[in-house]
């Protein structure tokens, strides 16, 4: 038998990957952070135990790279999803859908998550979590920011918050509230992306600034003075 070619090597890799980190959003989402072992992934990955500390220095950056591919996918298939477009309006009120939606979906997942990232281990840039960052600053950038760089992280911070704020024990803030707020402050009407069952909060529409003229701070405002 011929030995593999590099290529196949580094495409069984990947899927190997690929499957320990399916399996660990599987497993942390049904039975907490603390009760899943890297041998229960192991195992519900098919994996050998020692082929998840090859990959990754430890349990928790294990896990910070397993939630950051669920939201890439997530993310990309919220923007990607019929009818496609190109409207940077639509695809940024899609992505802040697509977060909050699994802070809903998944709470104790995304939970574990917020809470590994503000520990001693603090944010892991892994090539998932790139991925979504690309995802992002592109969303950013077709919505019509002028400073990418000083709007993509604030827009991160933005969703962080409000994810932190629907799981919030004992006093979390109801989802679409928190929805309404991001969509006003960059100008998006209620009806883009996916709006939850029932409406806006209140039951008047959410009317943001008319396009083009975001409210004052989101991106796309110049941040000249007229004269």
């Amino acid at each position: 038998m011929s030995p593999r070619s590099p290529s196949v090597n580094e495409q069984l890799r990947r899927r190997s990957r690929e499957r320990i980190l399916q399996a660990t959003v599987e497993l942390v989402s049904t039975r907490g952070y603390e009760s899943t072992t890297l041998g229960d992934i192991a195992e519900r990955a098919g994996s050998a135990r020692g082929l998840i500390s090859y990959y990754f220095p430890g349990k928790r950056q294990l896990l910070q790279s397993a939630v950051h591919r669920l939201m890439h996918l997530t993310l990309e298939e919220a923007l990607e999803r019929e009818p496609r477009t190109e409207d940077g309006r639509e695809r940024l009120a899609r992505a802040i859908d697509a977060i909050l939606g699994l802070a809903v979906a998944r709470p104790t997942l995304m939970r574990t998550h917020m809470a590994g990232i503000l520990q001693a281990e603090g944010f892991v840039r892994c090539e998932e979590q790139q991925r979504l960052a690309f995802l992002l600053r592109d969303t950013v950038e077709r919505y019509g920011s002028e400073d990418v760089d000083t709007d993509y992280p604030l827009l991160r911070a933005l969703l962080m918050g409000a994810v932190v704020a629907v799981l919030l024990p004992g006093a979390p803030m109801p989802m679409a509230r928190l929805r309404a707020e991001l969509f006003h402050r960059y100008g998006l009407e209620w009806e883009r992306g996916a709006p939850p069952d029932g409406g806006p909060p209140g039951g008047t529409p959410v009317v943001g600034p008319p396009l083009g003229r975001p409210v004052d701070g989101a991106p796309g405002q110049s941040s000249k003075s007229s004269k």
